[in-house]
């Protein structure tokens, strides 16, 4: 199961305590694939202590951590990636196979300690992938770690489909590829469109009424979203698309060639490339921008760790930057507006770098998880407030 958007909410919104998140480093593969049961096992036990504290009896946490145990087995090992993270409350079990590497890890509170997650769901690089051929018209969502084909309704498949083309039209529109031992002519390849009649300006015009068909059922799905969109086709079908396009955050350059000649992986890669820059650019200018805020003495950027989880809380946090691999433990009381600060966790403590990232998600807020020393003014928290 991977990570989205949908399953943060749905962590979030767990309220049944309590809320056991365990995260582990696994191998996958070699003779280090045999530390993972062994890891597993010591941070259940150290899960259970956690619970024992709380006063839980040994019944009960049995019960509780059935489905974790049973996680145990040579197969699941043997199918890790470099981390694992298990949720566990009275009400809901999950556990992800994640990419990223994390330390060892064990939290028992009142809510799941996700913050971990965010660098992979809040920061993890989300674009979308769209593939133009003749044959086929593709939809993707991608990550800095994968990609996966979304189904769209009522996106064409192809451009017969999108033009409901009756058997006399087919035969005046054709597909051209390159023959053994042909021109090698770029623009004339598998894939790429051509028309007979008036030199292909027929060919053009169908093809445009092909992309606003696909503008048009992507609209809905790319409704408020931001994330960039890269095509991938022949050189020459990017203007046209573009023209098309209503989406306002389609990238310039594209990925140029065949798709249908490339594996999801390698258009992956090709992808990740163009948009990358655009991700880094992004982090930078809030940067920038908090420096901005920070020296002009409004009031409006801040990383005092008291200030900033009083703010998430209450719907004032606009861009929280916050350390990954760092806790700061205690208590945040909203009706007495108070924040509880403690060196070392103690019972019912929670991770107030967390409870910052997770309310400033939940207020609409936007989160960069990001090292330590990519925090602004060298501190685990800094933040840009809306007022």
């Amino acid at each position: 199961m991977s990570v989205s958007q949908d399953e943060l909410k749905n962590l979030i919104e767990v309220t049944q305590a309590p809320c056991i998140s365990i995260y582990i480093p696994t191998q996958k593969a070699g003779p280090e694939v045999r530390q993972n049961p062994i890891r597993f096992k010591n941070l259940m036990r150290e899960a259970e202590e956690h619970l024992h504290k709380m006063g839980l009896d040994q019944d009960a946490i049995a019960s509780l951590l059935t489905q974790a145990q049973e996680l145990d087995t040579a197969e699941f090992w043997e199918n890790q990636d470099n981390s694992l993270a298990i949720f566990i409350s009275p009400e809901i079990f999950r556990h992800y196979s994640l990419p990223q590497e994390f330390e060892e890890l064990v939290v028992v509170t009142d809510s799941f300690h996700l913050k971990p997650l965010l660098q992979l769901v809040n920061n993890d690089g989300l674009f979308y992938l769209l593939t133009l051929s003749q044959n086929e018209a593709k939809f993707f969502e991608g990550t800095r770690y994968s990609i996966k084909q979304i189904g769209v309704e009522n996106l064409p498949s192809n451009l017969d489909e999108a033009l409901e083309y009756d058997e006399t039209a087919k035969d005046n529109q054709q597909e051209i590829a390159t023959p053994k031992g042909g021109t090698g002519n770029s623009a004339q390849q598998p894939g790429s469109f051509h028309g007979q009649g008036a030199e292909g300006d027929n060919a053009k015009s169908d093809i445009l009424q092909f992309f606003h068909t696909i503008n048009n059922a992507l609209a809905e799905i790319l409704k408020n979203k931001k994330a960039p969109l890269v095509l991938a086709g022949v050189e020459y079908l990017f203007p046209l698309y573009q023209e098309a396009n209503t989406y306002q955050h389609l990238v310039e350059e594209g990925i140029t060639g065949n798709p249908e000649n490339l594996q999801p992986e390698e258009l992956h890669e090709q992808a990740l490339k163009l948009v990358e820059p655009l991700f880094e650019q992004e982090q930078q200018k809030a940067i920038e921008h908090y420096h901005e805020l920070a020296g002009s003495d409004n009031g409006k950027a801040s990383h005092d760790l008291k200030e900033i989880i009083s703010s998430a809380y209450f719907q004032r946090v606009d861009s929280l930057f916050v350390a990954v691999g760092e806790q700061k433990w205690g208590h945040f009381k909203p009706d007495t507006n108070t924040v509880d600060l403690h060196d070392e966790p103690q019972a019912d403590d929670q991770d107030l770098l967390d409870f910052a990232a997770i309310h400033t998600i939940l207020n609409g807020g936007k989160v960069y998880a990001v090292e330590p020393d990519k925090v602004p003014d060298n501190v685990p928290i800094a933040a840009i407030f809306r007022y």
